[in-house]
């Protein structure tokens, strides 16, 4: 429309001559823009010139610390002769929440991994990166012969930690409540991640004096006690500046006893009456899970905490962490993935390349946001542009005619080793040959037959969110006040023993993953919400 305006204001000023009269034509017709299947087809062509760059990036990705961890939801997008042939999704992050490998299996357990498993293992010697020293999983992770199944998949990393992921157990815990709408269930959540987390007290020394700094000078609140600042500090803030530790299997398998005494005890009970905890079901599940607890805690010697960068609140310096522990940087994948491939269904070629470009983009910008901050006057203009060729190229260019490099802290990746990606790892399993993206954008393709490709937002959770964070709150109550309290939201948090302790908000729905063990696959089904 402001092309006719234009056309049209521009023949209004030869009318005004009043020479030319008749002589304009109508503006041409806009032509019809191309179906959703011919773009389609056009944007799997497009990926396919790339694919073997962007598989070569994929496989040039390594961590120190490693995140397993496994969706299905994702796997009912699978459409056409490949549906319902694959059972889970398994990933494998890093430290800096990027996915080193990505692949559909056609049944749940660690034996469909054993491929994937020995190809990692012979990517990181051909690269000459030291192996990870840690792993995080949501299943496999102890064993009662001493030798963990997870351990098992990687025999040459002989020195590799085996942790379990703390919300997957907690979530454990969660199942065995009568409702998880009872009033006090948010309570029972905070004081079981206090029985496992305890703060750094100096962290917290240092981030309640600079919360009252800033209470003081912005909002003019003098007098305040600690308890009333500890209260105003957020779970954003403890996040970014204070870290924790697990408090040791002895003393979490005492602190969570007395915890399900209490709210086993008539101050489990709502102000109907009605018991939080089901007290068959809770007694199965901590028999069931009381092993696992040296399985949640933090190794020796293992840095999980790096410093990003620090920050300045209420005149006070303090420094800003990024967490390694746990898999909730691959939860937040898991939510992407729907992103990734849009709509409710596409076919395996189209799959794979949603999912190849997905995985190029995500990796990169948890790369950009893992870099260290840039001073202001250091910065320079951001190209951004997810084409490795391209950067490349102009860093080859810019540095022999300026002398520079215009692309900031770009490395050319290392030449794809081979591994299967996706649905090529499914194919491996069942025998199929995963066919190519016509190269005829105008030729017919089964893109027709796809559903329209509406947007469906699954929901975010930012890269850096954890569901075990919760508010710092002062050591002046018990768990069995907190309970009788019968509010949630006013209860009084309890603090059995260390410096500080946890609050814990609703917990988002329980994530999903292959269940652990066959003692355990009860527990972990009633987790699962409809």
């Amino acid at each position: 429309m402001r092309r006719p305006i234009h056309y049209l204001g521009v023949c209004e000023q030869f009318l005004a001559f009043g020479s030319v009269w008749g002589h304009f034509t109508p503006q041409p017709q806009m032509p019809p823009l191309p179906s959703p299947e011919w773009l389609l087809t056009v944007y799997g062509y497009d990926v396919l010139t790339r694919l073997e760059e962007y598989k070569a990036r994929i496989t040039s990705t390594f961590g120190s610390i490693l995140k397993i961890d496994s969706t299905r939801k994702v796997t009912k997008k699978l459409a056409g002769i490949s549906s319902d042939t694959a059972a889970w999704v398994t990933n494998v992050g890093n430290e800096h929440g990027q996915v080193l490998i990505s692949v559909l299996t056609c049944s749940e357990g660690s034996e469909g991994l054993s491929c994937m498993a020995a190809r990692l293992m012979r990517r990181y010697q051909h690269a000459g990166v030291p192996p990870p020293q840690l792993v995080y999983v949501d299943r496999d992770c102890c064993n009662r012969d001493g030798v963990s199944k997870t351990a098992a998949l990687f025999p040459e990393w002989g020195q590799l930690l085996v942790r379990l992921d703390i919300w997957h157990l907690m979530r454990r815990f969660a199942s065995g409540v009568t409702t998880e709408s009872h009033q006090l269930y948010p309570t029972f959540m905070r004081q079981l991640s206090h029985c496992i987390f305890e703060v750094d007290p100096e962290d917290a020394r240092r981030l309640t004096e600079a919360k009252r700094s800033e209470l003081e000078g912005k909002h003019g609140m003098f007098g305040l006690t600690d308890a009333e600042v500890i209260r105003r500090i957020s779970k954003e803030e403890l996040r970014l500046h204070c870290r924790r530790r697990t408090r040791g299997a002895e003393e979490t398998a005492l602190l969570i006893q007395d915890l399900l005494d209490t709210f086993g005890g008539p101050a489990g009970r709502d102000t109907l009456d009605i018991p939080l905890l089901d007290a068959l079901r809770i007694q199965d599940i901590w028999k069931t899970q009381r092993r696992h607890l040296s399985c949640i805690q933090d190794p020796p010697g293992v840095q999980l905490y790096t410093q990003t960068g620090r920050l300045t609140k209420g005149g006070v310096s303090l420094p800003v962490y990024r967490c390694a522990r746990g898999s909730t940087s691959l939860e937040s994948f898991h939510l992407h993935l729907h992103r990734f491939i849009p709509g409710t269904s596409a076919s395996a070629k189209y799959f794979q390349a949603f999912l190849v470009d997905g995985l190029v983009r995500w990796n990169e910008d948890r790369a950009a946001a893992a870099a260290p901050p840039v001073a202001a006057e250091e910065r320079v203009a951001s190209l951004h542009s997810y084409c490795g060729h391209l950067k490349h190229v102009l860093n080859q260019k810019s540095q022999r005619v300026l002398g520079l490099q215009m692309v900031q802290d770009f490395t050319r990746p290392a030449a794809y080793t081979g591994e299967l990606i996706g649905v090529e790892y499914l194919y491996q399993q069942t025998g199929r040959v995963l066919e190519d993206v016509s190269l005829d954008p105008d030729a017919p393709d089964e893109a027709a037959a796809i559903q329209a490709l509406e947007e469906a937002d699954e929901g975010f959770v930012d890269d850096g969110e954890d569901p075990t964070v919760f508010q710092l709150e002062p050591p002046s109550t018990s768990t069995a006040a907190a309970a009788r309290s019968r509010d949630p939201a006013d209860a009084p948090r309890s603090e059995p023993s260390g410096p500080a302790a946890t609050d814990l908000d609703a917990p988002p729905e329980a994530p999903e993953g292959p269940t652990q063990n066959s003692s355990d696959s009860e527990v972990i089904s009633a987790t699962t919400k409809p």
